[in-house]
């Protein structure tokens, strides 16, 4: 992995000249794309200038301009983005698509190379994720391909709890499976560098085994048939270094994932096909359901630590654009396909844990900056990584309009107007307003805003089975009102904390890594302390606005009110019985709950890997006998120095006097691995009194068992 994007020296193209069949097209339609989105913006500047009452001549006038720019550049960068999209789902596809331009009829059934299918996790649902991987290995297995494919766990998790139950759950599905699963649990014992380095780790013990490798996440599932086919594409085309699938949501409950997964699977389509007819071969990676081409990611995707400063400087946290830019600078194709179906994830139950992910988010993408302007690095690619970074810039940009506009309207109202703002020109500047530049402006804005959104649904009109499966014409119409309405009540909620995202990032605070919630739900009293603070902000900005004009306080109430509603509209969408009972009413339906595809059944059909009990893995692994055989058998052989004597022995009669719950989650995780310590603690917890603690866990063991 010595070629990375920490070397500026030209890097060899390894994989020959680039194809240039859909070079010219991306020429063309970027300068296009670029074309609208400036001149849209242009226009949008000249209507804030006639609102403005010096016309742009003051400094804070200036400032509003340029960040008003900024905002419509970006609102616009979407809206004909998905114009796009829409232009090519009705015209058929894009031409230069890998799987439309390698259709099984042109290339056959083109045998298939070694596969690995790898699942980086850390402190993840364990019946979950096996329960995904359980469900793709029977939908491969109806494509008589599965010999063709290894799975991987991979597990980053420290908490024993954790690893002890992931393991005995993946023994438990090799046996469901049957003996010819080859389906491997692998946990690392130095956690490095998050999951670059898990997967890392991986490619270095096992990777030349395999040619291709498909990353998954802890919520992901495929299809058999969507396996095959990006195996057989990239064995069809030894250009396509990675090769991206476009996710769709399954399986959300909560009021808020089922919001979120009716947008995926409404708006989604028209946005990932524009952005794939943008991109075309120099696509982005999501670091996630997608196929990689191991030995080039593995000579040339190796990431650096950061040598700048503050949160430049580390191991990369958004490692999958980094990794698709290293790709294409060593001569590969990245591509962005969405007409590969039967591809899914699943969405965060609350607004508090997508916002907690989007923290982590925003310290990676702002890492971005780091490589934007690096040598080698393709334009598109350097799109996507200010992209990432304006993803969460512009709600910082946001805030600070509303924080200029509100100093503008305080000095005009309260300061002496100004007649000469410009100390250079010995001409007078009459202050005006001109509201009917502000309705236009206002309106136009709206119009950017919610267009693509109302092209999907007449994108979904052409689709008649879709259509019916999401509900028919009126059910999506109901939906997406629910939709814009919990967007608009969302909007400024996300706009505070990303904006505190940011700060946070540009002062390097340190970002918590952990696995995802997807099964709980979120309390009043999380809600009222994540929350409290944006309300009480909102409430001081409208009374000021109120002092300081009342035609400033209505405009206000748009941001303000969703900052006041913010906690109970939080909890409330993070109800289980909310999201049924929009389902139950045919509301915000999705095409996999209508008419679930083999493998979304298999999800939710899948067998309990693990009974049920009170006690804790670890508690489990001492006691109960052939859990203890098992893990002894896992355990590490150490040598026997006089160090790890000592340690053991206090180790044991630390657990043993105050039982596990005194150990922390490393000695716990030391006497797992030490086969001499597990042992000796078993031995003595058969031995203990039936009134001791261990005594009455081996009675509860028992009873369960019985039971």
């Amino acid at each position: 992995m010595a070629q990375t994007l920490a070397a500026d020296h030209k890097v060899r193209k390894t994989a020959g000249p680039r194809r240039r069949h859909w070079r010219l097209a991306a020429y063309l339609r970027r300068t296009l794309y670029l074309l609208l989105v400036g001149t849209q913006t242009a226009g949008a500047c000249f209507a804030v200038l006639a609102v403005l009452p010096y016309h742009g001549t003051t400094a804070i006038e200036m400032a509003i301009v340029v960040v008003s720019a900024v905002l419509f550049g970006w609102i616009s960068a979407g809206f004909w983005m998905a114009v796009m999209g829409f232009i090519w789902r009705r015209v058929g596809g894009d031409p230069h698509s890998p799987a439309r331009r390698l259709a099984p009829e042109k290339i056959g059934d083109v045998p298939l190379a070694r596969t690995a299918v790898v699942y980086p996790i850390y402190h993840e649902d364990v019946q979950r994720t096996l329960s995904g991987l359980y469900s793709t290995w029977r939908d491969l297995e109806r494509t008589g391909q599965i010999d063709a494919f290894d799975f991987f766990v991979l597990s980053d998790s420290r908490d024993p709890n954790i690893w002890l139950a992931e393991r005995e759950a993946c023994l438990a599905l090799r046996e469901r499976l049957g003996p010819d699963a080859r389906i491997h649990y692998r946990r690392r014992v130095l956690n490095l560098n998050r999951k670059t380095g898990n997967v890392s780790d991986f490619l270095r013990r096992w990777g030349r085994g395999y040619k291709y490798m498909i990353v998954m996440d802890a919520d992901s599932v495929m299809s058999g048939a969507s396996l095959v086919r990006m195996g057989r594409i990239m064995e069809s085309d030894d250009r396509i270094g990675i090769l991206q699938t476009a996710p769709a949501l399954i399986n959300s409950t909560s009021a808020h994932a089922r919001i979120q997964q009716f947008a995926n699977r409404l708006y989604g389509p028209i946005f990932t096909d524009g952005l794939a007819a943008l991109q075309l071969g120099e696509a982005v990676f999501w670091g996630h359901n997608a196929i990689i081409r191991v030995e080039a990611f593995m000579q040339h995707c190796g990431l650096p630590h950061l040598r700048g400063w503050g949160f430049l400087r580390g191991s990369v946290l958004s490692h999958d654009f980094v990794e698709a830019a290293c790709m294409w600078r060593a001569g590969y194709e990245v591509w962005l396909d969405s007409s590969i179906e039967g591809s899914y994830e699943e969405s965060p139950p609350t607004l508090g844990d997508e916002l907690e992910r989007d923290r982590r988010w925003a310290h990676g993408n702002f890492q971005h900056l780091y490589f934007l302007f690096r040598r080698g690095i393709s334009s598109a690619h350097r799109a996507a990584f200010a992209n990432g970074i304006m993803a969460y810039a512009a709600s910082a940009i946001w805030f600070t309009y509303l924080v200029l506009i509100t100093v503008e309207l305080a000095q005009f109202t309260l300061q002496p107007i100004e007649y000469f703002p410009d100390p250079d020109s010995p001409f007078p500047v009459w202050p005006e307003w001109q509201p009917e530049w502000a309705v236009r402006l206002a309106f136009s804005t709206v119009f950017v805003l919610f267009a693509p959104k109302l092209l999907a649904v007449v994108d979904l009109f052409f689709d008649q089975e879709r259509r019916r499966q999401m509900g028919g014409v009126m059910n999506v119409m109901v939906g997406t009102m629910v939709e814009m309405v919990f967007s608009m009540l969302l909007a400024p909620v996300r706009m505070l904390a990303h904006t505190r995202y940011v700060v946070v990032t540009l002062f390097n605070l340190k970002v918590r890594w952990a696995g995802q919630n997807r099964t709980e739900e979120e309390g009043w009293r999380d809600a009222l302390v994540d929350h409290l603070p944006g309300a009480l902000l909102a409430v001081a900005w409208s009374g000021f606005a109120y002092w300081l004009q009342p035609l400033f306080f209505y405009w206000s109430l748009p941001i303000a009110i969703p900052l006041v509603m913010a906690a109970p509209v939080s909890v409330w969408l993070s109800r289980f019985a909310n999201g049924r009972r929009l389902r139950e009413r045919g509301v915000l339906l999705t095409p996999e709950e209508a008419a679930p595809p083999p493998v979304v059944q298999d999800l939710r059909d899948a067998p309990a890997l693990r009974e049920p009990s009170r006690l804790t893995a670890f508690e489990l692994a001492v006691i109960d006998p052939a859990r203890h055989r098992f893990h002894l058998g896992m355990a590490r052989q150490r040598s026997d120095i006089p160090f790890r004597q000592t340690r053991r022995e206090a180790l044991v009669a630390k657990a043993m006097e105050s039982g596990a719950g005194a150990l922390s989650a490393g000695e716990r995780s030391w006497l797992v691995d030490d086969g001499r310590g597990l042992a000796e603690l078993h031995r003595l917890v058969w031995m203990a009194p039936e009134e001791s603690l261990w005594g009455r866990l081996v009675r509860q063991m028992c009873r369960e068992a019985g039971a």
